[in-house]
Parts: C-alpha cells; structure tokens; sequence
C-alpha cells in the first residue's frame, strides 16, 4: 500500500533536501580549499633550493613546518611577501659576524655577504662619507663554507711580508689564496680586505711579541733645614742632589715590526736618587718684635721717641694689625665662600647626576591604535640628548646580558648605529631614497638613540619596539639586534622604509 501524502512528510523531505545540499557544498568547498591551499614553494636556504609542498599560509608558519630557526640577525625574503602564494621562493641567509674598520673606527657588523667586496660594498652604498672602508677577517678558515670569497669578480692583490703580489682568481676564499702564495697564516695575524683604486687588496699583518728594556731617570728633590750658625736669610747646599735611575722592561705588542701596545712588567732600581739639601739660617730674632711692640706701647702714652714724632710707630702698629685683621677676615670670608661654591657645586651636580632623559625619551602622546610596533607619534623628535646613555639601566629579564664582551654593537653613538643600519638597509637594497626614509623614520622615533624609551607605553630601543623583548636577547644594550629587527618589522609589514614613511605620515605610526 502507497505512502499516503501528508503535509509532515512534505516538510520532512524538504528538510533532509536541505542539508544533503549543506553537505554536500560543505564537502566540494574544503576539496577546493584544499587543493588551492596546497602550494608549491621553493625554499632556498643558504643556497641549497628545495621544493616543499605546504598548506602553510604565512613564511613564518612554512619555516616552522621544515624545522629552520632563524636568529635575530638572518635575513629572510618571499617573492610572494609574508602572506604564502603558489610557487613562491622563500630565500633564507644565515648571517655571521665580522669587524668592519670604517674610517678607522671598528664596527661589528651582522652579515649575509658572500664576498669581502660585496661586505665592502655595502658599507659604501649609503655612506658617501666613508673614505676608508676595510674587513677584518677573523677565523677566515671558518667563514662560511670553505671561507669568505674575496672578490667574485677579479684579481686580488695580496700582501704580506713586505711583498706585493697578485691572485688572478679572487673567487677563491682567503684562505685558498694565502696557501697558493705559500703563506701562512698564524693565530694572531690579522687579515684584512680593503679597496683601493679600484683594487681589491688582501693584506696580512703579522703580530709579534717581545720585551723592551728602558733605563728611566728620577729626578732628585731639594730639602731645606734650619742651621743656627747661619745668618737670617744665609743658605748653604749641605749635599749635593744627584738624579736616580730605574731599569724597566715591558712586553711589547708589534703589528708588522710596528710597536702597537706594550705593559709594564717590571722596574728595578740602578742608581738610587739622593736628595739636596740646604740649609737655611734662622729667622731674625723676635726680641726686636717685642722691643717694637714695647715702643708702641710707650709711644701710644703720649711719650715722644727720640725723633721728636708721637705715636707714629703705634699709629703704624695699629694701622698693620687693622690689615693683618682685615686680610684674616678676608681670607677667612673668601675661603667660607670657596667652601660654599663647592658645596653648591657638589649639590648642583648631584642633583644633575639624579636626572635621567626618562621623561625626555618619547615623552609625548602615543597612539594607542599602534598595537604592531609600539611605535610612537611625531611629538617625539625632541630626543635627541646624546648625553643619555643610561649606562645604570639593566634588564632584569635579560639573561644573556653577560654577553656584552661577544662583539654586539653595545651602547654605540649616533653615527656607529647609523652606519651599521646603512650596511645593513644596502644589505636588502635599500640605498638612496629607502636609505633616507629609514633615517627620516627613526629620527622620529628614537633621534637614533638606543636607550630611548616611552615612558607611557613602554616602547624601546631604535626603531621603539613594543613589547622590547620581542626583540631577541640583549635588546636593551645591543643596537645591532634593535636595527636587524626593526629592518625585519618594515620588511614584512610595508615592503620598504619608503612605503613605511608614507603609512607615518598618515597615521603618525608605523
């Protein structure tokens, strides 16, 4: 017998209609997402390519799917940006440090370069005051993998010893091209690579050691002694003064035969020094004092002496003992003056020593939209005391503060953290017009300084990052890790300083 037709049956179908449809357009939307989330991307690590298949949505979340940690300083580029396309290339560069001498002032500087020219290059990019520019080669066996390349592109001049000669293949690291001219390299010689008319020169200085011996004269004194049987103001040289002498020895530290530092490691006596002395007769007799003092007395009686003038010696007494008072008083006021001009000192002084650039550093309104950098409005040019160095200021978070002595750029002036930030912007490309947006930029936010600090929000460092600490290790004191990951922060999120300068302009943030 049929089903009878009734209106709950109706409804009941309608219904199971319904959502076989969600199902099933539910089902054919997840097959698409999947299919167009699985993505073909070409990850390039440290020159080594591979290509990964990955329903991975940003580089960060790839990086993290193939077990590659990237450290502060390593640079990190997407064709495709930070958000993951199809067929994107992922290039990661581990970087190395290394000891730039720049206009004779050495800098630490992180680096991904694959050739001393290509490091030197960088440095002169943004730089157009840098006249001398040279790297300091350290540990050149263990510069990336078989050593640092010196010049991709030519010959290299080496010298060493005294002696010029020439490498045609300068794409062979340092130490391929010191062993083809059979020199060899010991622990403490320095290698460098510079540039100069256009040449491009490998130079070994060899560091020795040794001991200097220096004969040094000490100068005699001269010592007085009273001898009665002398006339008041009579003298005699009663021993003659003779000069000493001092043998010292002192280690010496030569760079090429030239002394560079030396210490003191001992001093013996040769000659003994002898004082001179003299002898002084005694002062004159103070019987006539009181013999004057006695005619004063007398002479302030109305008794007449025997010139016939009264009073003249006691007006004179009176007048040398109003002066003797008078200077006395003077002294005595002048010192109490000194006294209190060195008490206002020390209180003016401590009270600048109490004085920090707290309130000064980005003490301005922020923007309380700012939730990516931390970074504060235009109200913040102002900052720019390089008197501030709160060297005081430590962070109790910071376990890796001990590791100030490891070469970071810690606690630099002005001009060192921009010099390092030039090399590292020319790193990624940005010179000339991205160049002067970043020092546009971060003279806004910190006057380049890398203790300035928002009292209000809290932001940090050179490019004020907020919260500080994700920053990486030792961000309160080491500028090179503020600068890497400030250059980072505009890479991802703008492209370029330029395009960062223009969002500032807008919203007064980055």
């Amino acid at each position: 017998m049929a089903r009878r037709w009734t209106p709950r049956r109706f409804v009941t179908l309608r219904r199971v209609r319904v959502v076989v449809c969600v199902v099933a357009t539910a089902a054919v939307c997840a097959a698409m997402f999947a299919v167009s989330s699985n993505k073909a991307v070409a990850l390039n690590i440290n020159g080594e390519t591979t290509t990964v298949r990955t329903c991975a949505l940003s580089v960060e979340r790839l990086l993290e799917e193939q077990g590659v940690t990237i450290r502060s300083h390593d640079l990190v580029e997407s064709s495709s940006g930070n958000m993951l396309a199809d067929r994107a290339v992922v290039t990661v560069r581990s970087a190395y440090q290394i000891t730039m001498t720049v206009n004779g002032e050495e800098i630490p500087f992180w680096t991904v370069a694959d050739s001393a020219d290509q490091l030197i290059g960088f440095f002169k990019a943004n730089e157009s005051k840098a006249a001398e520019v040279s790297v300091n080669i350290g540990n050149i066996y263990n510069q990336l993998t078989g050593g640092l390349v010196i010049n991709k592109d030519g010959p290299v001049t080496v010298i060493a010893d005294g002696k010029t000669s020439e490498a045609p293949n300068g794409k062979l690291p340092a130490a391929s091209i010191l062993d083809s001219k059979g020199i060899s390299v010991g622990k403490e010689d320095r290698i460098s690579v510079e540039q100069d008319a256009g040449k491009t020169i490998l130079r070994v200085k060899r560091v020795t050691h040794g001991q200097e011996t220096r004969s040094k004269t000490v100068a005699f004194d001269t010592r007085t002694v009273t001898d009665s049987s002398l006339q008041p103001g009579e003298t005699k040289v009663v021993q003659q003064g003779q000069n000493g002498e001092t043998r010292q020895v002192y280690n010496v530290t030569y760079v090429d035969g030239v002394a560079e530092s030396e210490t003191l490691e001992s001093e013996t006596t040769v000659t003994a020094v002898l004082d001179q002395i003299v002898a002084v007769g005694p002062e004159r007799a103070e019987s006539s004092d009181e013999g004057n003092g006695q005619a004063d007395a007398d002479t302030s009686d109305g008794n007449k002496d025997d010139t016939g003038n009264t009073n003249n010696t006691g007006k004179d007494s009176d007048k040398a003992d109003k002066n003797d008072s008078d200077t006395a008083d003077k002294n005595t006021a002048d010192k109490n003056t000194a006294d209190k001009k060195q008490d206002d000192s020390k209180t003016d002084n401590g009270s600048d020593g109490s004085k920090t650039d707290a309130d000064n550093a980005n003490s301005d309104k922020t923007d309380s939209n700012n939730t990516n950098s931390g970074n504060t409005d235009s109200g913040n040019t102002g900052n720019t005391d390089s008197g501030n160095t709160n060297t005081d200021k430590t962070d109790s978070g910071n376990t890796d503060s001990s590791d100030s002595g490891t070469g970071g750029l810690w606690h630099p002036s002005v001009a060192q953290a921009q010099t390092y930030a030039a090399a590292a912007s020319a790193q990624r490309g940005w010179t000339d017009a991205d160049w002067d947006a970043l020092v546009w930029l971060w003279n806004h936010e910190s006057g380049w300084r890398w203790n300035a600090e928002n009292p209000s929000s809290g932001a940090y460092g050179i490019p004020q990052a907020l919260p500080p600490e994700k920053m990486g290790a030792n961000y309160r004191d080491d500028a090179a890790v503020q600068i890497d990951w400030g250059l980072n922060y505009i890479a991802n999120r703008y492209g370029s300083p330029s395009k960062a300068k223009e969002f500032w302009l807008e919203k007064h943030w980055y």
